[in-house]
């Protein structure tokens, strides 16, 4: 793009921890083309024309650090993708979605940038990112733009989308409890917590609220049956079927009375304070058609008080008011309504506004009617009139509960058998107990409202979503079950499954996903990678999961982020010479530390970071964990490794070929290295290295010695658990290695591993897989070139790729041209129709390596398999 223009190219949803931010966010790829040579001091009037429009941007701080700062960048000049962050940012707070976090950062490309936003909700900071692009090409080509519009749109979809402010007051104090939430659906459903540990919330009903006790709280005759029999006041009263039955009902408990739907809610077609025939006929009338049956009860004196129990105590009060006008001699009823009333700010539809318009409904003009008007009356100047009796229970009343009034409250959600419960009552005085005044309780509800409480018409604000939470999840339980998560260049699956292995030995109820496909305990759930976001979610959300382990490459967390948003375990295998580099404009070691470091920045403060103590790279997040580390390596001479036992700290190494814990000088030997089906008699040492790996991780998770031994002696016997990782198979002679080596480490521990079997001739079919940078490719292929007699090049069809393979391949052809040993290159097609004519060609003493799909490798071991013919010819186990 070579024009004065913002294009926004690409946006990912990073909806976990992410290389920028704990938090979820989007990630926009923007050309702002010729822009960049336009910053906004070159823009005549652009930089007022912006403040004007958004003049809340005053309170971006920026890089300078005060109020005022992104103004002042304004002014000396800085560029669009800078200004596009502050400017999403600002119509998300001013659309009541706030979120403070944001970055613009240069890529490689000239003009092109990458900016990062907080999102709290993907389809509302997605409509934010394109509204803030319109809006800043408006201001610099002095167009105009109706802010307001934008702002209400986004409202708008604030209002669709995102919880509602009862679930989101419960989410929000999980949150300050460092419990983490998932939403299970696009309404209100939550679940709060991981796997076993998790509850559930939509709004204010939990996993603990009984149907039984919802139903019988719809059934208010039966409600009131029950709390009359545990001696809970309410008012006298019964089920009438007919007007003139409702009349009878009203003579025998004496007007005035109440009528009211049986299982009606939200105050519809409810009438209050009737002494007439005509009038209960009427209240009768309109009731029958809110609900399936009819109450007529005593009329209880007073105000309408809401008291919210929770875990069976008193959290939270609110009154309700009467609501009048006084006559001018000018203007009708519903004029004064308007002005008087309903112009009160605090009073609207939108859910965040605590009190409701004063509308003229049945039961208003019934009370109307007794005062002699109607709603076009106009009422003489000074007269006062009376709306509605009650209504808008919004006025916070916590502290003057009397204690008695509490236990009846607390005792009859109890009655009906409800955790959370809004109980309705009717007091003159809420500071008296209910007898001294004939008080009585009137209703008991499943799923109370909680905004009265959060946002009073007056009063203090309820931390009622706190004590919601603090009711699920006792002081001590945080929701959490233990999480792993594994990331690193190389051996991440390995040690997936091999701590699955030894965590489902030790007792726990497992859930994995990784490469080889999604895992419940050992059963294969689904086949293929699901190292991914949404097969994590679906482990985490999985309430039979009582620990979980987790593979995540760099591509995924560039692109998803972490499922999880912390963890008792953060692994990193090494470091080396990572994939993905190219991708997702990241181009150079050090932008992908940043992305690896997301793994050990998750661990929990009370958790454990498992580092690989020959990586330098890998050694220098040791300092970036909030709890301890344990290093790993194959020397115990390893400076870290050294350094972490004289400060008396944990490693796992290698002695005399021997597996030791360490905790300082204290050592414990765990097995020999011969012993470990995976290694090859303890041949092959980077299957050793994701032995220990997998061992530290378990062992700071108090898996016992015993179940770890048993665990690694026992784990791809038969080399059935991990296929494609190093699998060896022998027939007439020659030997066949399927493994899944797609980068320059890789191959090179590969090679080194082949060393320790001798070979007349190896022979290796390789593709290069998935879109590499060329220096890459051409490491590989020196490699191949310095440790193969003949390789076979093909094609990889399992992964999607942008370059043509045969541009790829060439690379690789550079690279073995370079490694100064003439191979043997035959260029074939498919990897099936190659790896089935290498295998044909085999003779004794031959050792073929076949590359696996870097989309799985059942395929290519299928094939073997199939080589292999005989049902008694099988992989070896040593």
């Amino acid at each position: 793009m070579k024009k004065k223009d913002i294009e926004i190219f690409d946006v990912l949803s990073l909806r976990g921890p992410n290389m920028w931010t704990y938090r979820p966010v989007l990630e926009a790829w923007v050309d702002i083309g010729e822009l960049e040579d336009f910053p906004s001091n070159k823009i005549p009037g652009f930089p007022e024309r912006l403040s004007e429009w958004l003049p809340t941007l005053i309170e971006h701080r920026c890089s300078v650090g005060e109020r005022g700062g992104f103004l002042q960048r304004l002014q000396e000049g800085t560029w669009p993708g800078h200004i596009l962050e502050h400017v999403t940012l600002e119509l998300q707070n001013l659309a009541g979605m706030p979120g403070g976090f944001g970055k613009a950062r240069e890529t490689p490309i000239r003009g092109v940038y990458k900016v990062i936003v907080r999102a709290r909700h993907e389809d509302v900071s997605r409509a934010a990112l394109f509204a803030a692009r319109d809006l800043v090409m408006a201001a610099i080509e002095n167009r105009s733009y109706d802010v307001g519009a934008a702002v209400e749109h986004l409202r708008d979809l604030i209002d669709k989308h995102c919880l509602g402010p009862s679930t989101a007051c419960i989410v929000d104090a999980a949150d300050d409890r460092g419990i983490p939430h998932i939403r299970l659906s696009d309404g209100n459903l939550v679940q709060l917590g991981y796997g076993a540990r998790a509850r559930r919330i939509w709004t204010a009903e939990t996993d603990r609220t009984s149907a039984i006790a919802e139903s019988i709280s719809r059934d208010k005759d039966l409600t009131k049956q029950l709390l009359e029999s545990c001696g809970v006041p309410v008012p006298e009263g019964r089920l009438v079927d007919s007007a003139d039955d409702a009349w009878e009902a009203a003579e025998d408990i004496g007007v005035p009375v109440v009528v009211k739907p049986y299982d009606g809610n939200h105050g519809r077609g409810v009438f209050i304070n009737l002494t007439t025939r005509d009038e209960i006929v009427t209240a009768y009338e309109v009731a029958i058609e809110e609900g399936s049956g009819v109450i007529v009860e005593r009329f209880v004196p007073g105000l309408e008080h809401r008291l919210l129990v929770v875990g069976g105590r008193v959290v939270a009060a609110a009154m309700g008011e009467t609501a009048s006008v006084t006559g001018d001699g000018k203007r009708t009823v519903l004029e004064l309504i308007e002005s008087q009333i309903n112009s009160d700010p605090r009073r609207g539809n939108a859910e965040d506004q605590p009190l409701n318009r004063v509308r003229i409904d049945a039961s208003a003009r019934l009370e109307l009617k007794r005062q002699g008007f109607e709603a076009e009356s106009v009422p003489p100047a000074g007269k006062n009139v009376l709306i509605q009796r009650n209504g808008n229970v919004a006025f916070d009343v916590t502290d003057r509960v009397h204690p008695s009034v509490a236990a009846h409250a607390a005792l009859a959600a109890r009655i009906v058998g409800l955790d959370i419960a809004g109980v309705d009552l009717v007091a003159q005085d809420i500071g008296k107990p209910l007898a001294a005044q004939r008080g009585a309780i009137v209703e008991v509800n499943a799923g109370p409202g909680l905004l009265m409480h959060l946002k009073p018409a007056s009063g203090e604000p309820r931390p009622v979503g706190r004590a919601i939470v603090d009711h699920l999840f006792p002081e001590d339980d945080g929701g959490r079950i233990p999480i792993v998560g594994i990331t690193g260049t190389n051996g991440k699956t390995v040690v997936a499954r091999l701590l699955n292995h030894l965590l489902r030995l030790s007792g726990k109820r497992t859930g994995l996903a990784c490469s080889d496909g999604l895992f419940l305990g050992n059963r294969l759930v689904e086949r293929g990678d699901r190292a991914n976001w949404d097969a994590a979610h679906r482990v985490l959300m999985n309430p039979a999961v009582d620990a979980a382990v987790f593979e995540n490459d760099s591509g995924a967390i560039l692109s998803e982020g972490l499922a999880y948003d912390r963890c008792q375990v953060g692994i990193v295998t090494n470091f080396d010479t990572p994939d993905h580099l190219g991708q997702y404009f990241v181009e150079d070691i050090d932008r992908m530390y940043s992305v690896l470091r997301t793994q050990v920045d998750v661990v929990l403060p009370e958790g454990v970071a498992v580092l690989n103590a020959r990586d330098p790279i890998v050694v220098e997040m040791a300092d970036l964990c909030d709890g301890d580390v344990i290093f790993f390596g194959l020397d115990e001479a390893l400076p870290a490794i050294a350094a972490h036992r004289a400060a008396g700290k944990r490693t796992v190494f290698v002695r005399d070929a021997r597996v030791i814990l360490a905790t300082g000088d204290t050592e414990i030997v765990l097995a020999a290295t011969a012993a470990l089906p995976l290694t090859y008699d303890g041949r092959v040492d980077f299957q050793i290295e994701n032995v220990l790996a997998a061992v530290a991780a378990a062992w700071s998770m108090g898996v016992s010695l015993d179940v770890l031994r048993a665990g690694v002696s026992t784990f791809d016997v038969g080399q059935v658990d991990v296929p494609g990782r190093f699998t060896r198979f022998e027939k007439q002679g020659a030997t066949v290695i399927v493994d899944d080596v797609h980068n320059a480490p890789g191959l090179k521990a590969l090679a080194a591993a082949l060393e320790k079997f001798p070979a007349r001739r190896r022979i290796a079919v390789f593709g290069p897989g998935a879109d590499r940078m060329d220096d890459a490719l051409q490491a590989q292929g020196r490699l191949l070139g310095e440790t193969f007699d003949r390789v076979v090049l093909c094609n990889d069809a399992s992964v999607k790729q942008e370059r043509p393979s045969s541009e790829s391949r060439a690379q690789l052809r550079a690279g073995i041209a370079a490694a100064g040993r003439a191979p043997q290159i035959i260029e074939a097609g498919a990897r099936r129709q190659a790896a089935e004519d290498a295998l044909a060609q085999l003779v004794a003493g031959d050792v073929l390596v076949l590359q696996a799909d870097e989309g799985g490798p059942a395929a290519v071991v299928d094939l073997v398999h199939q080589w292999m013919g005989q049902p008694s010819a099988r992989p070896l186990a040593a």
